[in-house]
């Protein structure tokens, strides 16, 4: 296929970054891209226009290498300019793309990529445009940088033409194991680590230069960034003997198969028209300055707000509709599903989550439990869960709670104007329990079916008695 360099398609490749997380410890894999953008520099080819690059690397020694070979220059020529070291485009601070190329991508609907050496790929993660995003190397990203497409067949296809007209395929940039090994021999030493890991925590003028008063313990300073959390309020010193039920409970979600903990916690960038959004413009933060959810998880004020706000995240109370938002049974009325927590805390109204198979599978896994928890959801009804976030849900103490076989959100009919139930916790727990769940419809109609408890151990059932496992902690450690 002929890869059209005048405008946008679908499958072009808009962002590819090298990135921290994959290549700090590999030098062959940071070397062989060089090698790649050198001779793909020798033939005068480069990235396309529509492809923002970038390279981080997660350690300084990576530059040092790259510097001494001579293949950051060959990087820079290409496009991949160093733009600093750390977390990047996985965790949504890809930034924006051209202005141009947002309204083409918009205006047309275009389905386009990013290409990154990183190990999250979720939708809506690395850049809400970008719906489809692939993990690979670091010089198959440089590859696909100047290919500017994930269309082509990249063995067989040529990725550009040379200066002088000819086809380039990727066969004539890749460089040999050979000549890998080579550069990694010559260029990659003992003494670069050992120096520059002297003083890592030292850190830059920058970092040298940010006022701070010292002591053994947080004064909690009005910040944007970190925020005292609320995990404690009210906290008794010893816990309650007794369990309560879960009683007229609302519906805050309805979810289909395989939402991932990218649906559920913060993650990527924040949107300038979200409720973390809104908080943050109140607190005087610019938009250009709003990061990302990654760099304010110590901010729970931020987080809660960005908690199942993913922008491909589908609640079926809405009928599928993209985007973290509910319906507030009480009025009708759609809003975002921290909006409608709010309304529903205000009430002292307990929700519940409703969820198909493999719920919470993927990674980004203790805020999606947290802002669960902080919402206000008790329990989470799903068919089938990933494990370490069932754990982390039995952690902060919320309830994961199975379907019988035969019975999940569909058969049962469910909208979300539904008021539900959760009875048997008052005698006492053990793990995977049978517990009542009583649904009572708009229509007067009550159905009941009984849900298997998914505390697992015996450890677990303490930290659900004492209200999640950090209240258990603190408990010991008064204790």
């Amino acid at each position: 296929m002929t890869i059209n360099t005048n405008t946008l398609t679908h499958g072009a490749v808009v962002i590819a970054a090298i990135t921290s997380c994959t290549n700090t410890s590999n030098p062959s894999v940071m070397l062989a891209a060089g090698l790649v953008a050198r001779n793909a520099a020798k033939l005068g080819l480069k990235a396309k226009p529509w492809v923002k690059t970038s390279l981080a690397p997660g350690s300084q020694v990576v530059t040092e290498y790259l510097d001494k070979s001579g293949l950051q220059a060959e990087l820079d020529k290409v496009g991949f300019n160093l733009v600093g070291y750390g977390c990047t485009t996985c965790i949504g601070n890809s930034g924006p793309l051209k202005d141009e190329f947002e309204k083409e991508i918009k205006d047309k609907n275009l389905l386009v990529a990013s290409v990154l050496s990183g190990n999250r790929n979720f939708e809506g993660r690395v850049h809400p445009l970008v719906k489809a995003n692939y993990l690979m190397s670091p010089p198959l990203v440089v590859a696909y940088a100047i290919a500017g497409s994930v269309l082509i067949d990249i063995e067989k296809e040529p990725i550009g033409k040379s200066e002088s007209g000819k086809d380039v395929y990727l066969k004539d940039i890749w460089p040999t194991n050979k000549e890998v090994e080579e550069v990694v021999n010559k260029f990659v030493t003992a003494e670069m680590f050992a120096s520059k890991y002297a003083d890592v925590f030292k850190g830059t003028k920058e970092w040298q230069e940010i006022p701070v008063s010292g002591g053994e313990t947080y004064s909690w300073e009005k910040s944007t960034y970190i925020n005292n959390p609320p995990y404690f309020e009210g906290m008794q010193k010893t816990a309650g003997n007794k369990l309560s039920n879960i009683l007229n409970a609302n519906i805050l979600s309805i979810f289909a198969d395989s939402i991932t903990t990218d649906h559920i916690s913060p993650a990527g960038n924040i949107s300038k028209t979200s409720p973390a959004a809104k908080f943050l413009n109140e607190q005087g933060v610019e938009a250009k300055d709003y990061n990302s959810y990654g760099a304010r998880r110590g901010n729970h004020e931020v987080m809660m707000r960005g908690t199942f706000a993913n922008i491909r995240i589908k609640n079926e109370m809405l009928g599928g509709v993209e985007g973290g938002n509910t319906k507030f049974i009480s009025t009708g009325e759609q809003m975002s599903i921290y909006d409608a927590a709010m309304k529903y805390k205000a009430n002292n109204t307990p929700l519940v989550v409703f969820a198909g198979k493999d719920y919470g599978m993927g990674s980004s896994r203790d805020w999606a439990a947290k802002g669960t928890y902080l919402l206000g959801v008790k329990a989470v009804i799903a068919e089938s869960y990933e494990r370490i976030h069932r754990s982390n849900l039995v952690g902060m103490g919320v309830l994961p709670l199975l379907f019988p076989e035969g019975v999940n959100r569909t058969t049962l009919g469910l909208t979300g104007d539904e008021v539900v139930s959760v009875k048997g916790l008052e005698n006492g727990i053990k793990p995977k329990m049978l517990l009542d769940i009583e649904i009572k419809f708009k229509s007067g109609e009550v159905k009941n079916f009984k849900a298997i408890c998914r505390i697992d151990t015996e450890n677990e059932i303490e930290y659900y008695l004492n209200g999640g496992i950090l209240h258990k902690v603190v408990r010991d450690l008064a204790a």
